[in-house]
């Protein structure tokens, strides 16, 4: 990624939110969230993250020739979403290494004052090759980029 060429977006507070409600499509048999849908809702939760910090995932394949990729996930179900609920996907940067990010993301669901966690987990991101899918450091910019979003976790 790279810094996009729009006008910068003001950095995500220490912590990004991003907002959306549960579709018909999302739902198993039993009405609730597919459980495998999570890792959707946190995936792109982190992708408005890094457009609110300026960095375009196009940009950096385009650029850099680099892409980022799933390594690990390790995520806990605490409660069940249902169709039509909102849930609030938050992003913090738990550690950054020189090709990786590990990120913790929790999904509430927000119904009026009330908010109830519904998953939550741990999730590392490589920097890679886009071509030969092999390690590769992460971009200057882009790292300049992550740490003045704010949301590395304390």
């Amino acid at each position: 990624m790279m810094l996009s060429s729009a006008s910068p977006a003001a950095a995500p507070a220490a912590d990004f939110y991003w907002t959306l409600r549960v579709y018909y499509e999302d739902t198993d048999a039993g009405g609730i969230v597919f459980y495998a849908n999570y890792l959707k809702f946190f995936e792109r939760a982190r992708t408005e993250w890094l457009r609110a910090a300026g960095i375009s995932q196009q940009a950096l394949s385009e650029t850099h020739d680099v892409v980022f990729v799933v390594k690990s996930t390790a995520v806990d179900y605490h409660s069940p979403a249902k169709l039509d609920d909102v849930v609030s996907v938050s992003v913090r940067v738990e550690k950054l290494g020189r090709a990786s990010v590990v990120f913790y993301q929790e999904a509430w669901r927000v119904a009026g004052t009330e908010k109830t966690l519904l998953a939550s987990g741990s999730i590392k991101v490589g920097c890679v090759n886009a071509k030969a899918l092999r390690p590769s450091p992460i971009p200057d910019a882009v790292m300049a980029g992550i740490r003045q979003s704010g949301s590395m976790g304390a």
